[in-house]
């Protein structure tokens, strides 16, 4: 039952390759011996251009229409339509294939409502995605989406390969394949940052422990180490990566039935709502507040805008994050704006058997679908086993070895131009059935991600890539999303922010009434419907 329910606790270590993407890792060489194109793209091998069917004949003219994220960002000179990646899968699969490839822009941040549209009106695109689990269900459930099973097997044999089982099962709802999940490479969430020269000039040791945190944080506040206006010893916004970290990581063990039905699942996240160690989890951050420990103005950030600008300008002691993220731009400023400083990687929140949980991503991206109303949908599944051939992804994701990109320890490594940047500018939302880039092999993968790195940050990341993964708890899943869940989950994301803001600025000596009362509400408004939908699924289940 646990494969069922996929609520596996993963720990930091290697996991057997994936017999599917081992193929990426071999095919580096042979992308380096390939032929190149006029445009100057790698020319794939002659598999590349034969149907899934295994002909070199070209399918019947058709014109695919594929939807394209539209992010307002391309460069000059170009559009998410017409650009070197659109014209590479032309010139490879289309081309050869006597196919149109017709990519149609939709708004990124008003994907779903542009594809409810455009589901209800029949004029959508052939190939269309999203990262709403719900929204894949509702259509299946309504008769607007494409079966594959039977395509898959007739045209999918490289996208099964690459994909996998594990990837594969999260686009199947009750027995039926409705979506082509993409591969998602790191699972791995959150990790904690603090300031070693704060440390170092104090001569504290790093925090492993949720009181050695409590205790650091104060002796950042008493003796302010940067010598700063305003010292925030712990950086707080009112996002995932700045609680999530404190309310998993404070989570006592529990037992396999109290994981899948005391949890709610909220867009894409899972949230410890009734696990124990939850409230005490709120009640710790309560206190940090109270002792003027974390940002004050913590409930109006919401997009970490605040929490960045003062980690660049030098406030900030401590603070959670996404990954590797922060040794971008934020690190890099950080370091120019203030000389002499430096961060380092830990992983302190701890319950009270000395564990660090933390949730994992779901091994599977954003979700690929084909309306019903699609007239080509072999065509689809044949574009997206093309994509999925080694040498493929390798010319989308990184373009031709010289102009684009260098190799360096087996990774191609991009090259800094405006050229690339130009061209290069749209990989993410072109190679669709990749979340990221997946060598079929955990050291590479992992290489790959510490070489797009700073040079001076790739150390530092690979401890962080470690503490992402520790303890790590993957989301709960069921063979079809919870009714409760689709009907309840939006309006119970925001109340559980109203929860953790109002709770950690209750006063300390109301705490416990207002955690309770908002608690109550949460539920009321939807939570009891989740948590006994949860438990009548669990129990089905279980008797299985």
């Amino acid at each position: 039952m646990l494969n069922r329910l996929a609520t596996t606790k993963a720990k930091a270590k290697k996991r057997p390759f994936q017999r599917a993407s081992v193929l990426l890792s071999s095919a580096l060489a042979v992308c380096m011996l390939s032929a190149c194109s006029a445009e100057g793209a790698a020319e794939p091998n002659a598999a590349s251009t034969q149907s899934a069917a295994g002909t070199d004949k070209p399918a019947a003219a058709a014109t695919l229409q594929i939807e394209v994220y539209e992010r307002g960002e391309a460069p000059a000179g170009t559009s998410v339509t017409d650009n070197y990646l659109t014209r590479y899968a032309q010139k490879n699969f289309g081309d050869p294939n006597g196919i149109k490839l017709e990519y149609v822009p939709v708004p990124r941040s008003e994907d779903v409502q542009k594809l409810n549209v455009m589901m209800a009106s029949g004029e959508v695109p052939d190939i269309i995605f999203t990262y709403d689990e719900n929204l894949v269900y509702n259509y299946a459930q309504q008769g607007g989406l494409q079966e594959l099973d039977q395509l898959l097997e007739e045209h999918g044999a490289n996208l099964t390969a690459f994909l996998g089982e594990e990837t594969l099962a999260y686009g199947v709802f009750e027995g039926k394949q409705y979506a082509i999940p993409a591969k998602r490479v790191n699972v791995g969430k959150y990790a904690t940052f603090i300031r070693q020269d704060w440390l170092d000039k104090l001569g504290l040791p790093a925090p492993q422990t949720t009181e050695e945190v409590y205790e650091t944080l104060k002796a950042f506040k008493e003796n302010n180490p940067g010598g700063v206006d305003s010292v925030i010893p712990f950086g707080f916004s009112l996002t995932p990566s700045s609680y999530e970290p404190v309310v998993w990581g404070l989570s006592e063990q529990i037992s396999e039935e109290q994981r899948v039905t005391e949890t709610h699942q909220l867009g894409s996240r899972d949230y410890p709502t009734l696990l124990p160690g939850h409230k005490d989890a709120v009640r710790f951050l309560n206190k940090l507040y109270h002792e003027g420990l974390m940002s004050l103005d913590f409930a109006l950030d919401k997009d970490e805008k605040k929490l960045n600008q003062d980690i660049q300008t030098g406030k900030v002691g401590m603070f959670g994050a996404d990954g590797l993220e922060p040794l971008q731009e934020v690190y890099g400023n950080l370091q120019t704006n203030v000389p002499g400083a430096s961060l380092s990687a830990i992983d302190p929140f701890t319950n009270s058997t000395g564990q660090h949980y933390k949730p994992l991503y779901k091994p599977a991206g954003m979700y690929i679908i084909i309306p019903k109303e699609s007239k080509h949908a072999a065509e689809a599944i044949r574009y997206l086993d093309w994509m999925a051939q080694p040498d493929v992804m390798l010319a989308m994701q990184n373009g031709e070895e010289g102009v684009h990109y260098k190799m360096e320890q087996g990774i191609p490594v991009r090259i800094d131009s405006e050229q690339t940047n130009k061209d290069l500018f749209n990989t993410g939302d072109m190679v669709i059935i990749s979340n990221g880039r997946d060598f079929g092999d955990e050291e590479l993968n992992k290489t790959a991600s510490l070489i797009a790195l700073p040079e001076q940050y790739r150390e530092l990341g690979s401890k962080v890539l470690d503490i992402m993964v520790a303890d790590g708890v993957s989301p709960v899943r069921f063979d079809k999303p919870l009714e409760s869940q689709i009907k309840y989950g939006t309006m119970l994301q925001e109340k559980y922010d109203e929860l953790i803001a109002r709770s950690i600025l209750a006063k300390p000596d109301q705490f416990d009434a207002t955690y309770d009362r908002l608690l109550a509400d949460m539920m009321k408004s939807g939570g009891d419907a989740i948590l006994k939908e949860r438990q009548e699924l669990y129990e089905a289940m279980k008797s299985q």
